[in-house]
């Protein structure tokens, strides 16, 4: 999958990263996480109360979108010693064109059914 700690694009995407990204984008719940991620950092309390979702459905979308890729997540401590999970957006730049998608094919995982 996508390195974690660095920004990518989408001429260095795999077929199967492409539609892990693909996929994770398709939901209007996560691409208004990414909304507001895009402005700063946001610690899942501070998160759930934006996008107005309960923190197990929050964490939920947060999971998809962190195992495609497309954000990071640190846990600080904060000064009266809670744990404090933070999200933040990664940088990326994907453009969807029809190269690209000709040239993830070749790399992508097709299951068959049952599989």
């Amino acid at each position: 999958m996508v390195n974690k700690n660095s920004s990518f694009s989408g001429d260095e995407l795999s077929g199967d990263e492409l539609l892990a990204i693909l996929e994770a984008l398709s939901n209007p719940h996560r691409l208004k996480i990414i909304s507001i991620l895009a402005k700063e950092r946001q610690y899942v309390s501070q998160l759930a109360r934006a996008v107005q979702m309960s923190r197990p459905l929050l964490y939920m979308h947060l999971q998809k979108l962190e195992a495609a890729g497309v954000v990071t997540s640190e846990l600080e401590l904060s000064e009266d010693g809670k744990s404090m999970k933070y999200y933040e957006l990664k940088p990326f730049d994907i453009r969807l064109t029809k190269e690209l998608i000709a040239k993830s094919v070749s790399t992508l995982t097709i299951k068959k059914k049952g599989e």
